[in-house]
């Protein structure tokens, strides 16, 4: 089932690579956001099914904008794709309530993650 997905990244490259592994399998990007505020407005305003979340942005973190999607939208679904520790995130980001952490040089496993959703 397509997911209609919102991309938060600093990097336009990185956003551009997201955007090309999740619409092969038919899944829709409805918005591209490039720093943690602008994650948040744009969450509320397309209200998408998903959200890949990077963490190192300047201004609000990944992190921050995720718990303030959360705080928004309990229900919302959130994975994060970061070049950082996974182990150092990979639980902060479960408890938070997020979907779950892909390293981005592995970012083609966000599907396994959103098809288990």
């Amino acid at each position: 089932m397509s997911k209609r997905i919102l991309v938060v990244d600093d990097s336009s490259m990185m956003r551009k690579m997201i955007a090309n592994i999740l619409n092969p399998p038919g899944h829709i990007v409805i918005g591209q956001a490039k720093s943690g505020e602008e994650a948040v407005e744009m969450y509320q305003e397309l209200k998408p099914d998903l959200v890949t979340m990077d963490i190192t942005m300047r201004g609000m973190d990944g992190i921050t904008a995720a718990r303030e999607i959360l705080n928004l939208d309990a229900n919302a679904q959130i994975i994060f794709l970061s070049n950082l520790n996974e182990e150092k995130y990979q639980k902060e980001v479960e408890e938070m309530g997020a979907v779950g952490f892909v390293n981005k040089y592995k970012a083609a496993e966000i599907l396994d993650l959103i098809n288990g959703i």
